[in-house]
């Protein structure tokens, strides 16, 4: 096996000797087959495990539990899903905010489970701050959206404005415009967490198999090199390796996002910075940055990675000097003083993208196939939601999990919406990701043109509306 230590900051933190479990050898007959032993399917099993203690459920992962996104990701622990304002915005306000309290309960839900189960992850809810930090746009950029969420019924209580000097007392950065602080979010350790469940649905009873790739599945059993199995339910929850399985790869792209860590800073480099309880933040550009303070006290930092022509998996995520100087510079903007630190860490992963950026769960009775995919970058918190769901689904329950505009209901996969084909969506990514990059850099520029500016602004608007 290779060097695991070496996957990410999370995976070299473990205080475990990490070896695979057994294999699967032979033929077992089941009555629900998870496919992947990251975030998704050992939600799954833990929620199907909780209600139905009596069912026969076994996962077969390719490689370990959290190999993939699950040991991988920045720790932001969301009550939010990605896309939930559109699809949110049809519904009465009643069942608006019943939703909205739903997504809201996400992180205090896992903080409920890491409880009951003993999972040590560095957990702490201290909430989000959206920062506008780089430049003016920024600060309309965020006051609309505030004002979006404000017309959407959520209140103070839930996104409030946090003028410069009140943001310095969380956060302090070389030239804020102000931010938008919820409390709607935990920073954790995502490798800690995922072997813990890992551990935790073993407990319950559930098999886990590791070392164990898929090679074929379809209605009613899997298969891999060294058995089959045969079940009544078969979940696919492999997120953003979706194009190792086909048709999922149709509905799922695999694109990166890439992080960062410092070595441990000190006492005195913290008081210049803040984030005393844990908070994660962002600068709200679209490079989508993310970052949190660890729990050894370094600052881990991320930003959009890419996309690869016709969906190809990146398996090599030992980052170029390029990939690391990018967010190096992201970070020296926001702190001046962490220029030269020492980075001591990098690493990226392959997360899942549904077509017009919806997240989507889904129950096929018919042929026995359960799915929930295409977080983007927020499959931290939801997919704690999706395993909820699933297994309301599979267990045939009405509930309010299952009654969401983006539970798609009984049907065959071919409900979801396709990615066009290459290379069209190939030629779309980089258009888009290159007018992003363009903003930023003209933006970023104090000198720039206000026409420059307004050009860049009105390009990007337009690039991003075609991914929805």
């Amino acid at each position: 096996m290779q060097n695991w230590r070496s996957i990410s900051l999370w995976m070299d933190q473990l205080d475990e000797d990490l070896r695979p479990r057994p294999a699967l050898a032979g033929d077992l007959d089941l009555d629900v087959a998870i496919i992947g032993a990251g975030y998704t399917g050992l939600w799954t099993a833990y929620y199907l495990k909780r209600q139905a203690p009596e069912l026969k459920i076994a996962i077969l992962e390719a490689r370990f539990a959290g190999f993939g996104a699950s040991g991988r990701n920045g720790g932001w622990l969301m009550g939010n899903l990605l896309g939930e304002d559109r699809a949110l915005a049809p519904l009465p306000a009643a069942e608006r905010m019943a939703s909205f309290d739903l997504l809201h309960g996400i992180p205090d839900e896992v903080a409920e489970v890491v409880r009951r189960e003993d999972i040590d992850c560095h957990l702490r809810k201290a909430g989000i701050l959206y920062c506008a930090a780089r430049y003016p746009e920024q600060e309309r950029r965020l006051r609309d959206q505030l004002a979006a969420l404000h017309a959407e019924g959520l209140d103070e209580a839930d996104y409030r404005w946090l003028a410069p000097e009140e943001l310095n007392g969380q956060l302090r950065i070389a030239n804020p415009y102000g931010g938008i602080h919820t409390p709607h979010c935990a920073t954790l350790q995502p490798a800690r967490l995922v072997r813990g469940l890992a551990r935790a649905v073993e407990r319950m009873g559930v098999q886990l198999f590791e070392d164990s790739p898929v090679t074929h599945w379809e209605a009613g059993q899997v298969r891999t090199a060294q058995g089959r199995v045969r079940a009544r339910w078969v979940v696919p929850a492999i997120e953003g390796y979706a194009a190792s399985l086909p048709p999922l790869g149709k509905y799922q792209l695999p694109v990166q996002s890439l992080l960062i860590a410092t070595e441990p800073l000190s006492d005195a480099q913290w008081a210049e910075i803040g984030l005393e309880h844990g908070q994660a933040f962002s600068e709200s550009s679209r490079q989508v940055t993310y970052a949190q303070r660890t729990a050894d006290n370094r600052l881990a930092f991320g930003a959009r990675g890419g996309y690869r022509f016709g969906g190809r998996l990146r398996e090599d995520f030992q980052l170029s000097v390029e990939e690391i100087d990018l967010r190096r510079y992201l970070m020296g903007e926001l702190f001046p003083q962490l220029r030269n630190v020492r980075i001591t860490h990098s690493w990226g992963g392959n997360l899942g993208m549904a077509r017009r950026f919806r997240p989507h769960m889904l129950v096929d009775r018919r042929n026995g196939l359960a799915l929930s995919g295409g977080y983007g970058g927020e499959g931290v918190g939801a997919s704690n939601l999706g395993g909820r769901t699933l297994a309301d689904l599979i267990l045939g329950k009405d509930s309010l999990l299952t009654r969401q505009p983006w539970v798609l209901g009984d049907g065959p996969l071919s409900r979801l919406s396709a990615w066009e084909p290459e290379p069209c969506r190939w030629l779309g990514y980089n258009a888009i990701i290159r007018s992003f990059v363009h903003e930023d850099r003209v933006l970023a520029d104090p000198h720039s043109a206000p026409w420059r500016r307004r050009m860049a602004l009105k390009l990007a608007d337009l690039m991003e509306g075609l991914m929805r």
